[in-house]
């Protein structure tokens, strides 16, 4: 191995590491830019399926206004 290859191999060797943490510290800087404007999904949960499907417990109850007009009748 020769003066001139054992350069290169070093400068190429560090200049790819170098390359590594940057791209290392990136990911780390989106990740935490991700996580603190990130609202966490909640599908297939049962609060998640609540504007689709009323709870029963809603459908149970009658509005005030609704029962007084039946009452009249």
């Amino acid at each position: 191995m020769s003066m001139d290859q054992a350069a290169v191999w070093l400068a190429g060797s560090i200049l790819t590491m170098l390359g590594f943490i940057v791209v290392v510290g990136g990911v780390i800087i989106i990740n935490n830019i991700i996580h603190r404007y990130w609202k966490p999904l909640n599908l297939f949960t049962p609060d998640s399926w609540s504007g689709f499907h009323p709870p029963e417990s809603h459908l149970d109850k009658q509005d005030p206004e609704l029962s007084k007009d039946q009452a009249k009748k």
